[in-house]
């Protein structure tokens, strides 16, 4: 009697696939995260997407002052097998002049989608993994729509709560009282 084998996919931990970029395989122009074991290939970004993660950065580091650390494009390591690369996340400050805290979700006050291209996998997966990671808060500024999708308070592995704010409406960060962000800002009438 033949024994009969199924394949299953090779998962990928953070540690390999940091080891990838160690060895020269990946490199800072490879453009790919790290989603539930799987490298995934990252949208090329276009002009609205550049231009609306420009003008919000700028929003949120006048924002949110010392009250938080702004790491655009940055990764979020939540072991053991996704490290995503969201456009933003903002990150808790340290209780000392010491160093930024790690990025883990732990450390994260809100993180933020900005998608054009990339919406459907945005409101999908992505949501679904920072809800499950703990995420507090996420953004999806949606481009094409000139909205802002705001998800809060997970819970089994998605948000209990979904706010959609558009023109002449503001967002607010849960983790940060008194901030305020003019979607008008972010989308501005060309």
């Amino acid at each position: 009697m033949s024994a009969v084998y199924t394949p299953t996919r090779y998962k990928l931990t953070i540690e390999d696939y940091h080891k990838l970029g160690e060895v020269g395989i990946l490199n800072e122009s490879s453009r790919v995260e790290l989603i539930e074991g799987e490298l995934i290939q990252m949208a090329p970004i276009g002009t609205s997407h550049v231009w609306a993660v420009t003008r919000l950065n700028h929003l949120l580091v006048q924002t949110v002052g010392d009250r938080a650390f702004v790491s655009p494009a940055g990764s979020v390591r939540m072991p053991p097998i996704s490290e995503p690369q969201p456009d933003f996340a903002l990150l808790r400050p340290p209780a000392h002049d010491s160093k930024p805290p790690a990025p883990h979700p732990e450390n994260v006050l809100l993180i933020i989608e900005v998608s054009d291209t990339t919406l459907r996998y945005d409101r999908g997966r992505k949501l679904r993994l920072y809800a499950r990671s703990g995420i507090q808060e996420f953004w999806v500024v949606d481009v094409n729509a000139r909205v802002v999708e705001c998800y809060r308070d997970p819970h089994d592995g998605t948000f209990r709560h979904k706010t959609v704010v558009g023109k002449g409406g503001e967002v607010s960060i849960a983790a940060l009282p008194g901030t305020r962000i003019a979607v008008d800002a972010i989308f501005p009438e060309a």
